[in-house]
């Protein structure tokens, strides 16, 4: 289980952020995603999700 937007997940087991955010039905473009509060490069999201995890996904905001 992980913790995304502080609200907790369940997840198959060797889940990546890609997947991850496939199953939540998110957006793949315009977010910033954060693990256990370290910014993750888009170039990493193949990453295993470790269990206990906390995410956090946020949308660019576009504004003046």
């Amino acid at each position: 289980m992980v913790t995304v937007n502080g609200e907790d997940v369940v997840l198959d087991e060797n889940s990546t952020v890609a997947t991850m955010l496939t199953t939540l039905g998110l957006p793949d473009k315009g977010i910033a995603v954060a693990i256990d509060w370290a910014v993750l490069p888009r170039s990493e999201w193949d990453r295993v999700l470790p269990d206990g995890a906390k995410v956090e996904v946020v949308t660019a905001v576009q504004g003046g």
